[in-house]
């Protein structure tokens, strides 16, 4: 999956790996050059080659400065688009996912997975990758160049490598363990801290601090003693790998100055031996760190992969087809759902013509918000088939489908931003400001909201904090009614609201000809009004009829209707003389 995002930006890495390969080489160069100082201008008394020399410094020394600028430059940029380019997939991605998919997965999860892994993917393709190619580089190099000046002395350290290599590979096993535990614990301890800021003001209501603390608490000192336990691990191996290097180079020292001695080797070459022995061990004491920074990527990129390989329930077809008319009827047609083998709907079949309402009706857990779930198909039907314009939902794009409704959900989510922005969702790019004001009318919200600072322009909290009940489904139903949708759906949509303003937005909406809708609530006041009412139970459909039909049957919707309105029928008839009078 790296493999691809780096692909993306290759012109990046190829320049970059350009300036890493040139600026090692001058790095291996320079202690050559210490070499010839030594054997051809103090020792040899050839004074005349100490200028050239200097200038070779010199120019190795600028050389090197520039290149490695434009390797960190390209390494941190590649780095940074690859991660960029990981996190909008995996936007995209949730985005294409069912509903399925967000109840296997927690939020905190898969914020974890955009935030923090994308970022131990942004360090592995950036410095710390750059630093790794870098390290192996020049490792080989100086080997090279040992085995070319002096194949015995290069045998000193390269003998200490193989314990190095078997300490660094037993460290690599132990945190990539501890870092697949450590992603795990982290998402976790993100849910429960988004869950309980999200969440403060129930907390608070119901006195339940002291639980939620502790319940943070236990997450904590988890998340805490693994962090410990990788600490404790580079604590042990860390001062050991580094003090080998140490070792490496007194027995060169050691061993190349009984050679000079005996005229085994130059002095110069003992002198280039002791740079290369000296420089050698940066790569060997940061692969400690460098080790954990690619465990952490490792683990980081089996959490992502493993969030994109899940597959969406709800496919679109390859020859999926536009709707090309909005405006059109909306029929089930003997639908039945079963989720999780438990039967939710089941021979489900209505009609509804373009301009027409539909009323549902039904006690909690009957189908009704299940109906939207399938005319949105967040769902497929197990049975039966869902028709718009005449043609199955399963053969329309995804988009279509979810253009010719505009829902209005009992649970409203209005986002950190500004009320005209909210309003603006369903048409973001195309919705103009009067266009906006015209929602707010039809809603009722227009009042309230210009009494706020700021108007239209104010930022609205978290979720709509800061407004009230009634305020949020107002603007939920501008939202709504400002996408212009073939079906407007409101999902008990008004139960924040009082009796007067719900009748005003009712005529507002039912004097829009042009758009069908589906009205499900528990107020009659709500569904009265509809060209036909269907009351649900268990499921199916036990009534359906007009308002005065269903009152005439004496059913489930005349009890319902005489559980909301038998008070005030008998306070009328008092109030008319026809009862007993007020005591």
């Amino acid at each position: 999956m790296i493999r691809r995002y780096v692909m993306r930006t290759w012109w990046r890495y190829l320049l970059g790996s350009v300036g890493l390969l040139a600026s090692t080489a001058l790095d291996i160069w320079f202690p050559i050059i210490t070499m010839n100082i030594v054997d051809e201008v103090i020792v040899g008394g050839e004074y005349d080659k100490l200028w050239p020399n200097l200038l070779c410094i010199l120019a190795a020394g600028v050389g090197r400065m520039l290149f490695q600028y434009l390797k960190e430059f390209l390494y941190d940029m590649g780095g940074c688009h690859v991660a960029d380019n990981v996190r909008r997939d995996l936007m995209g991605h949730f985005y294409k996912m069912s509903r399925s998919f967000f109840k296997r997965n927690n939020t905190g999860e898969l914020m974890a997975r955009v935030k923090d892994d994308a970022s131990k993917i942004w360090d592995i393709t950036g410095f710390a990758g750059m630093l790794i190619i870098e390290a192996s580089c020049y490792l080989v190099g100086v080997i090279v160049c040992m085995l070319l000046l002096d194949f015995r002395l290069a045998l000193v350290p390269i003998a200490f490598l193989p314990v190095l290599g078997v300490m660094v590979m037993k460290l690599e096993k132990k945190l990539d363990v501890v870092y697949g535990e450590i992603s795990e614990e982290n998402a976790a301890l993100t849910r429960v801290i988004e869950e309980n800021i999200s969440g403060v003001r129930t907390v608070k209501a119901f006195c339940a601090e002291n639980f939620e603390i502790e319940k943070f608490d236990k997450r904590n000192e988890l998340y805490n003693e693994l962090n410990i336990r990788q600490a404790r691990y580079m604590a042990v191996a860390e001062p050991v790998i580094n003090f080998i290097p140490k070792i490496m180079q007194a027995c060169v020292l050691l061993v190349g100055g009984i050679m000079a001695i005996n005229h085994g080797i130059s002095y110069g070459l003992l002198v280039a031996f002791m740079q290369y022995a000296s420089n050698i061990v940066w790569p060997i004491e940061n692969m400690g760190w460098l080790l954990n920074t690619l465990s952490s990527a490792i683990a980081s990129h089996r959490k992502i992969m493993k969030i994109f390989a899940e597959k969406s329930d709800i496919e679109e077809k390859a020859d999926a087809v536009n709707l090309e008319d909005m405006r059109c009827t909306l029929e089930f047609r003997n639908v039945s759902f079963t989720l999780e083998d438990t039967q939710i709907l089941k021979d489900v079949s209505f009609e509804i013509e373009n301009g027409k309402t539909l009323g549902i009706m039904g006690s909690t857990g009957t189908g009704k918000s299940m109906i939207v779930n399938l005319i949105e198909r967040f769902h497929d039907v197990s049975e039966g088939a869902i028709l718009i314009g005449g043609i199955d939902i399963r053969d329309l794009t995804l988009k279509s489908v979810r253009d010719y409704s505009s829902v209005v959900t009992q649970d409203i989510f209005l986002f950190s931003d500004t009320i005209k922005e909210n309003v603006k969702l369903g048409r973001k790019q195309t919705l103009s400001d009067s266009a906006v004001n015209y929602a707010l009318d039809k809603a009722h919200a227009s009042e309230f909201v210009k009494k706020i600072t700021g108007g239209y322009d104010a930022v609205i909290g978290e979720r709509g904090i800061g407004l009230s009940g009634g305020q949020k489904q107002r603007l939920s139903i501008a939202r709504a009614l400002s996408k212009e949708a073939g079906l407007l759906i409101m999902d008990d949509s008004t139960s924040a609201l009082d009796m007067e303003t719900e009748a005003d937005i009712q005529k507002e909406i039912a004097a829009k000809k042009d758009m069908s809708k589906i009205i499900i609530g528990h107020r009659i006041s709500s569904v009265k009004d509809a060209d036909e009412i269907i009351v649900l139970s268990d499921g199916q459909i036990a009534e359906r009829g007009t308002h005065e039909e269903l009152l005439a049957k004496k059913g489930l919707y005349y009890s319902t209707y005489e559980a909301q309105y038998g008070n005030y029928k008998e306070a009328l008839k008092v109030m008319e003389g026809g009862g007993e009078s007020w005591q």
